[in-house]
């Protein structure tokens, strides 16, 4: 049985409020948290920074929000999402600011680890949102939920031009301000979720460490990682990578190279929430077939030589690509509620976690495949190879679950 089902009564309004703030405010934290994917193009003209550097760069703000993620998604069990989220979304606007006032490449690699908060809040609304819905419904919410990545859009289109009028600071510091500001409006138009007011209610004691972990021990976790650190950390990589591929590749100018990189990150967003109504009608594993059959054909045709691929070619795929990425982002989410119903932030915030470190570690291997095989394409052949191994291993875990008459739960099949 649900949250929702359990909990006191609340207005027919609470959760839709709830969803769209959330996703307001998360989309807000996506534009922050990929703020180098436009600002780190400046910094590395600046510092003349090799390509292995601004990877490093880029990726840093990723990993901290992938390591927190685990974190937060206890806190937000523990002491209510609306809290959580708020303190989140104010530490990484402070952090955001002083970056601004970062000279050296080393204070903006530990300015990137403090911007890199507001990548936590996914964990964060994942646990907040999915409790004020049913389970036939959460698909749909959390997809809605998780096309806040559009964020990564809103940076691409609107920071190169107040790159351009003001320098790259003033992008922190507005980013900054406007990530404050969403804090203040989020914490006083929601409430708390309804699974964590019926625990406060009850007067019920927080799980202990060990009992929010324990099914991380089954190896269905890791395989849900490893799904979501190819369709969402593959997502947030190339989301860094594109506009410093399309300069490099084709020589666009930088205005021209993140109004193209938009063009990917918008379908992988937006389309996120029809990932999530899929999921909830299809199933999220027929969802994840159709994923990476596609993505497989498309990292494959995106390895062959840049010069062989034109660029209108390159945008058509890059569009595919990230349509399909997003439909399997919302499916990987839809399992952990429909399979771990009782311990979605923990679940949920690992899951993140592996998929934000493909973020992070995929930009940096980007990078350095570039450097020892000088071939642009080569971050195009290692995601390639990542798909295939996840849809081996999925369909032969799929097999082994037929064979043993195992039945997964209906909004997952």
């Amino acid at each position: 049985m649900s949250a929702i089902e359990k909990a006191p009564p609340m207005s027919a309004s609470e959760p839709a409020k709830a969803l769209w703030i959330s996703t307001v405010a998360f989309t807000l934290c996506f534009a922050v948290w990929t703020i180098f994917a436009i600002i780190g193009i400046r910094i590395k003209q600046d510092l003349g920074l090799n390509e292995a550097e601004f990877g490093l760069l880029v990726g840093t703000p990723v990993l901290t929000g992938s390591v927190v993620r685990i974190v937060l998604g206890i806190w937000t069990g523990r002491y209510g999402g609306r809290l959580v989220y708020t303190l989140t979304m104010l530490a990484a606007a402070l952090a955001t600011f002083l970056l601004s006032y970062a000279q050296t490449y080393t204070q903006m690699l530990i300015a990137g680890l403090g911007v890199g908060l507001a990548g936590g809040s996914f964990a964060v609304g994942v646990a907040y949102v999915s409790p004020f819905f049913a389970a036939d419904k959460q698909g749909t919410a959390l997809g809605i939920f998780g096309a806040g990545n559009v964020g990564a859009a809103v940076t691409k289109f609107a920071a190169p031009f107040v790159l351009i009028a003001w320098g790259w600071q003033a992008v922190a510091q507005i980013w900054a301000v406007g990530l404050a500001l969403m804090a203040i409006v989020f914490w006083f138009t929601t409430t708390d979720d309804p699974a964590f007011r019926l625990r406060r209610e009850r007067g019920v004691a927080s799980k202990s460490l060990a009992e929010e972990f324990a099914p991380l021990q089954n190896v269905q976790v890791w395989r849900f990682s490893l799904y979501y650190f190819f369709a969402f950390g593959g997502f947030v990589a190339l989301s860094l990578w594109l506009p410093r591929y399309l300069v490099g590749v084709y020589d666009f100018n930088l205005e021209t190279a993140g109004m193209i990189a938009a063009a990917y990150s918008i379908p992988g967003s937006i389309f996120r929430a029809f990932g999530g109504v899929l999921s909830d009608k299809k199933g999220a594993r027929s969802v994840m077939y159709a994923m990476f059959a596609v993505s497989a054909v498309a990292t494959l045709v995106l390895s062959l030589p840049a010069s062989a691929i034109t660029p209108a070619i390159f945008i058509v795929v890059i569009f595919v690509l990230g349509f399909f990425m997003s439909l399997g982002k919302a499916a990987v989410y839809k399992h952990i509620p429909a399979y771990y119903p009782e311990n979605v932030g923990a679940v949920g915030g690992i899951v993140g976690m592996m998929g934000g470190l493909g973020g992070f570690i995929l930009p940096i291997t980007f990078g350095l495949l570039k450097d020892m095989t000088g071939l642009w394409s080569s971050c195009f052949l290692l995601l390639f190879a990542i798909v295939a191994i996840s849809l081996i291993w999925m369909h032969l875990s799929v097999k082994q679950l037929s064979r043993q008459g195992h039945s997964a739960p209906v909004a997952a099949t």
